[in-house]
């Protein structure tokens, strides 16, 4: 068979898998019965041979209301939303329910199932970097796609839910970004932001044109002109039994602000804003050093770290580019060209 046929063959092929898995979710989206649960899987198939699924609970509540989507395990390895989304699932009961609730509570299995950092270890692409996606790409770039056509334009309010992966340490913070051409959508996202029960309420600025690949999970959302933002809890690739809880404390205020669930505990009494982030990147490899933690408050100038090599030369010093506080860092020692180093945050009046 000659290549220009196996490829039109294997384009058909994989169209055809695409729609069949459309069809079940939006078959399973759009029945009518309400007090409902259906949990779904789609599947995934690459020209490499790559497989992989998309596990997705759709709960539909007693009566008509928002549609709120919760995503969870963009990322593997950062267990803490994994498991408060797992522990959602059970508690949420569709009786009190208003509206509904579509959940994927791991968005990368591949990852998951094998430990992996950051990417899906099936073709090195990470899941948080491949939005919109391709219906014929790999594995990676599909399930971003199915996200993109399929679980995002029925949403209305869309919350990804991260944490520190396996190597990160990071304060627990809500997020949002500001995009001053939908000011609407903005003040919601805000809103929910607020009443989530975080502490810190961190703002991103938003620059992307609407033609621009989003690239990132929340971001796709807000391109697309839905009411989206981000909870990051949890770090170092452990579950964290508070963290947990916090996230789980997070999704039960954003339901009560949204009339959709009464079990809302209020907003956290002293919220601590932040919309100025500037990151320390790495231009080395080797072995690093810091005796700062995610949260701690730092000045400029300030050494914050250092690298050496596996003799102990020291390559690289990292300083403090600003007054902030330490949002979220590289918390373990190995570390390459163009990592974190560490994200510092701070408040900019003018940029309220």
């Amino acid at each position: 068979m000659k290549m220009s046929k196996i490829l039109a063959f294997l384009i058909v092929l994989f169209t055809i898998n695409s729609v069949e898995s459309q069809n079940s979710f939006q078959e399973s989206f759009k029945t009518r019965t309400r007090a409902s649960k259906e949990n779904i899987i789609i599947d995934f198939k690459d020209d490499l041979g790559n497989t992989g699924h998309l596990p997705i609970s759709i709960m539909k509540g007693k009566n008509d209301g928002p549609i709120f989507t919760i995503v969870a395990g963009v990322h593997g390895y950062e267990y803490p939303p994994i498991v408060a989304t797992q522990a959602l699932m059970k508690e949420i009961d569709i009786e009190k329910l208003t509206g509904t609730l579509i959940v994927i509570p791991i968005a990368n299995t591949a990852s998951f199932f094998t430990r992996t950092p950051f990417i899906n270890p099936q073709d090195q692409k990470n899941l948080n970097n491949a939005f919109p996606g391709k219906a014929n790409g790999s594995i990676t770039e599909q399930i971003a796609h199915f996200i993109t056509t399929n679980i995002i334009p029925v949403s209305e309010i869309f919350l990804d839910i991260h944490g520190g992966d396996a190597c990160e340490d990071l304060i627990p913070f809500v997020c949002y970004y500001n995009n001053t051409k939908r000011v609407d959508q903005t003040a919601l996202a805000k809103k929910l932001s607020e009443n989530s029960g975080f502490e810190y309420v961190v703002s991103y600025p938003y620059t992307i044109s609407d033609t621009d690949p989003a690239k990132y999970t929340f971001k796709q959302a807000v391109q697309d002109g839905k009411i989206a933002l981000s909870i990051e809890c949890g770090k170092l690739g452990n579950v964290q039994e508070e963290n947990v809880n916090l996230i789980k404390k997070g999704v039960y205020n954003m339901l009560a602000t949204m009339d959709m669930y009464a079990n809302a505990s209020g907003p956290h009494p002293s919220i601590i804003y932040r919309n100025n982030q500037t990151y320390i990147k790495a231009s080395v490899r080797g072995i690093f050093y810091s005796e700062y933690k995610a949260g701690d408050v730092v000045k400029k100038d300030d050494i914050v770290g250092y690298t050496t090599d596996e003799f102990g030369k020291t390559l690289e010093v990292y300083n403090a580019p600003k007054d902030g506080i330490i949002l979220y860092k590289l918390a373990t020692p190995p570390i390459n060209v163009d990592d974190t180093v560490m994200c510092i945050s701070s408040l900019d009046d003018k940029k309220k």
